[in-house]
């Protein structure tokens, strides 16, 4: 419990940041494709208590670390309030989602990139009494963000990757898929703790990162959560 404390106090910003902007950015490209579902509901804001799920964002994730920290292998998973698109009131429904849907893991492609200059700038500019903490929150940044980007693309439904394939399958394909969103959950739940998950996510994370790392001339080690 005692390590508990200074972690929370690393991850808290960088998770919100993500979930935040993540929900926020679907709400905004569905109102500029027609739908204002989000916008009147007031979920296109940097509120983090506007897209926060108390059980999905707080308890769940809390029970998971604790969990699989007692086994000594620290696992964090949990979600945020979807963001309510009417996806029939986009200007072109089935095309429309696309964008909608990839605006989320896009929104931390660029979050990630900016916690990655974040890193860099903690360690390249004159050293002071929180570069270390700064350093250490930036490469939590550049984990949750990449974590919530590739989880996020799993062509899963309800997860954005599911959206994304609904809109470029053929209607009749896209209406079977859909089909297995009341089994998303439940087939990630699986995923997760029979190791499958992060099978799939990590290379794919690595390939990013080494990106990110280029672009911004750095190595940012990921931390430990």
């Amino acid at each position: 419990m005692q390590e508990l404390i200074p972690t929370l106090a690393i991850w808290v910003l960088p998770v919100l940041l993500a979930i935040t902007l993540h929900e926020a950015a679907h709400g905004y490209v569905a109102r500029h494709f027609g739908d204002n579902t989000a916008y009147l509901a007031g979920r296109i804001s940097l509120n983090p208590l506007r897209h926060v799920d108390p059980v999905g964002t707080v308890l769940v994730p809390l029970g998971i670390y604790l969990l699989s920290s007692a086994g000594g292998m620290p696992l964090l998973f949990g979600w945020a309030k979807p963001v309510p698109v009417e996806f029939a009131r986009l200007s072109r429904p089935k095309q429309d989602m696309l964008w909608v849907a990839a605006a989320g893991p896009g929104a931390n492609l660029v979050m990630a990139l900016a916690w990655a200059i974040a890193f860099k700038l903690a360690w390249t500019l004159p050293q002071f009494a929180y570069t270390v903490p700064v350093s250490e929150m930036a490469r939590a940044g550049v984990q949750i963000n990449l974590v919530l980007m590739v989880l996020n693309l799993l062509p899963i439904p309800p997860l954005d990757g599911g959206r994304i394939a609904l809109s470029l399958l053929p209607h009749r394909l896209a209406w079977q898929f859909a089909r297995l969103e009341r089994f998303g959950f439940t087939i990630l739940l699986v995923l997760l703790f029979t190791g499958v998950l992060g099978m799939l996510l990590e290379p794919v994370m690595d390939t990013v990162k080494s990106l990110l790392e280029f672009a911004v001339q750095i190595h940012i080690p990921y931390p430990s959560i």
